[in-house]
């Protein structure tokens, strides 16, 4: 396989799988950790993919880094390059393992002040901060990750199941969910319904 780069205006230069693999030098499938920082000090809007680590042969240094992560709180924060493209990641202690999480460059991140979105047209009210604060109470529960089902996957398979069997498949529109823009209402009503 072989990618072209354009390096001036018209003008490319062709490299090859091999040349692109030597760029990368010692670095490739080798972790380099440079810093170590509190884990909690890194956004999640950061966070890509996360792999988990293998010990490998140095299942002593593997352990000992392990722990020591775990004990600090902290991440090892390097580079790695896998497939031809060099990534900042984060290395904690995630277990009984440790974790890589690739991470998004700084200039890949999107601040929310550089986005055009609008926030409505007045400030909310004490009496609806007051219900949202209810509302997120009465709903406030511990993070279970098994609680959630891909529904969207089941609904799909399912389709696929009833549409093999030679089942008529009804393509009803959806109706679309109101939007009102009395925010209290539907705070009550939220309240109400608890």
């Amino acid at each position: 396989m072989v990618k072209g780069y354009e390096v001036s205006k018209n003008t490319y230069v062709v490299l090859e799988k091999d040349e692109v693999k030597a760029a990368a030098g010692d670095r490739e499938k080798v972790v380099h950790l440079t810093e170590f920082v509190p884990a909690e000090q890194i956004d999640p809007v950061f966070y890509e993919k996360t792999y988990y680590v293998g010990s490998g042969d140095a299942k002593d240094a593997y352990r000992l880094l392990h722990e020591a992560l775990r004990r600090s709180g902290r991440a090892g924060i390097g580079r790695f390059t896998f497939h031809d493209r060099e990534y900042l990641v984060a290395v904690r202690a995630l277990d009984d393992v440790l974790a890589l999480h690739t991470l998004r460059f700084h200039d890949e991140v999107v601040s929310g002040d550089e986005l055009e979105i609008e926030s409505g047209s007045r400030k909310p009210s004490r009496q609806e901060l007051q219900m949202a604060d209810r509302l997120i109470d009465a709903l406030q529960e511990d993070f279970d990750p098994s609680k959630y089902e891909d529904t969207y996957r089941e609904a799909v398979l399912d389709l696929i199941k009833r549409k093999g069997k030679g089942e008529e498949i009804d393509l009803a529109e959806q109706e679309e969910p109101a939007h009102g823009d009395d925010l209290t209402a539907a705070l009550e009503a939220s309240l109400g319904s608890r």
